[in-house]
């Protein structure tokens, strides 16, 4: 009795959340702004006003909340049907930055406030659970690439993800403040990557990743140079 009266508990806790995530999605949606009023967050999420503060402790963790309900990375990455081990990775890049461009102005209302340097608290950029797992999808598809002899087994697979990391966060950052387009994001950070892992491939993965920069080459050539959408003077 006493576990399933905690099992229900946990569950009316999930659901409370699940309501205040889709509340605070569909206010930032209506106004552009993150941030949010709690009081009308909890009307909104028909919860009481401690209960956002007690199950995130900030509206900066209601945000990021927001952010990491967004994007169902994992669920659509099992899903997607790509052909060897480094077409895999492109399209595991092209999927999770596909939510970037297509609905940019949401997502860059979202990132703007997670990068805000006023309000911080510990919650960083993802969660440790969101953190995790995006490591092991990266680990697995950089270790099936260097399994298939596609990329060199000298260099610790643990460094081309570290610097692929570095590449996404510089050019997001260019992405959120306006000086990297949204046409341009994907094909950048997609050049990045490839540049990235030609450094530590074997020949058979240079030719792959040399039809992939061309790709995005051009990519680049018709979005132009990747001149910002707006000037950041405007944010």
């Amino acid at each position: 009795m006493m576990t399933e009266d905690v099992s229900k508990r946990e569950q009316a806790k999930a659901e409370r959340r699940r309501r205040i995530v889709r509340a605070a999605r569909d206010l930032i949606r209506e106004t552009g702004d993150t941030d949010l009023s709690m009081r009308t967050l909890a009307q909104r999420a028909e919860v009481s006003l401690s209960t956002p503060y007690n199950l995130f402790g900030s509206k900066r963790a209601v945000v990021l909340a927001v952010l990491e309900d967004e994007r169902d990375f994992a669920k659509r990455f099992r899903k997607l049907n790509a052909g060897n081990s480094i077409d895999r990775i492109f399209g595991a890049h092209e999927l999770a930055f596909g939510y970037y461009t297509s609905d940019p102005d949401f997502y860059r209302t979202l990132w703007r406030a997670l990068l805000s340097t006023s309000g911080h608290d510990d919650t960083g950029l993802a969660t440790p659970e969101r953190l995790a797992q995006t490591r092991a999808i990266w680990l697995g598809l950089l270790g099936n690439a260097a399994r298939d002899g596609f990329l060199s087994k000298d260099v610790p697979i643990e460094l081309i993800v570290q610097a692929m990391a570095q590449i996404s966060g510089g050019a997001l950052l260019s992405w959120v403040v306006g000086s990297l387009s949204t046409s341009a994001l994907t094909p950048t950070v997609g050049i990045g990557y490839a540049l990235c892992l030609n450094g530590a491939s074997n020949p058979s993965g240079k030719n792959l990743l040399q039809s992939r920069m061309s790709v995005y080459q051009s990519e680049l050539s018709t979005v132009g140079s990747g001149a910002a959408e707006y000037s950041p003077e405007t944010m």
